[in-house]
């Protein structure tokens, strides 16, 4: 757990940097509720935990950022109404969470019924989701109570203090060792030219 001045990254969908601060109720201050009411979404890491806050139809919702699914990036998703819930939909596979609840809906038909007429269905809580308190202008989020489980936190953890970035300088650092191991050993890549 962080300490009660520790600071830690939040990266703004504007690609700008700031910071959140841990408050002594142990509330985490995201930002400011008129930045992200301008934005309408915004990630951040919380105790390595990285988490989207999104602001929508005038509240504000806050869950893991990766889906339950396989781990997309839910801040890029499109938020839709269904059967009258406002939800996330993943941007790579299409599942879709309700912001309230973390709910994970599906549309399903009775096979019995005559003429079966889809309806929407709920997989249960899936998406872990973050308390939200609005303050003097500004927006926290509680730190998750990790005693309790969800499908999302095998994602949330997998992508702990690492994000996007970081898996991108890892790629980036494995293609340069194996150019520099090239470099070296040119014999041991005998389909390829050696590099000059």
């Amino acid at each position: 757990m962080s300490s009660l001045n520790e600071l830690e990254d939040v990266d703004l969908q504007s690609s700008s940097t700031e910071t959140v601060e841990m408050e002594p109720g142990g509330l985490i201050l995201i930002g400011k509720e008129d930045d992200i009411k301008k934005s309408r979404r915004i990630t951040a890491k919380v105790n390595g935990r990285e988490i989207v806050v999104f602001y929508h139809e005038g509240k504000f919702h806050a869950l893991d950022s990766r889906c339950y699914h396989e781990g997309g990036p839910l801040c890029l998703g499109e938020i839709e109404d269904i059967n009258g819930q406002a939800c996330i939909i993943c941007p790579w596979h299409k599942y879709k969470i309700t912001l309230e609840t973390g709910e994970g809906l599906y549309e399903a038909i009775n096979p019995l019924e005559p003429s079966p007429t889809p309806q929407w269905q709920s997989k249960g809580v899936k998406q872990r989701i973050h308390n939200v308190t609005i303050d003097n202008g500004n927006v926290y989020v509680s730190p998750p109570d990790l005693s309790v489980s969800f499908d999302s936190d095998y994602f949330a953890d997998k992508y702990k203090n690492s994000g996007d970035l970081a898996m991108q300088k890892q790629r980036n650092s494995q293609a340069e060792e194996e150019v520099m191991a090239r470099k070296q050993n040119p014999s041991e890549c005998p389909n390829e030219e050696p590099l000059s």
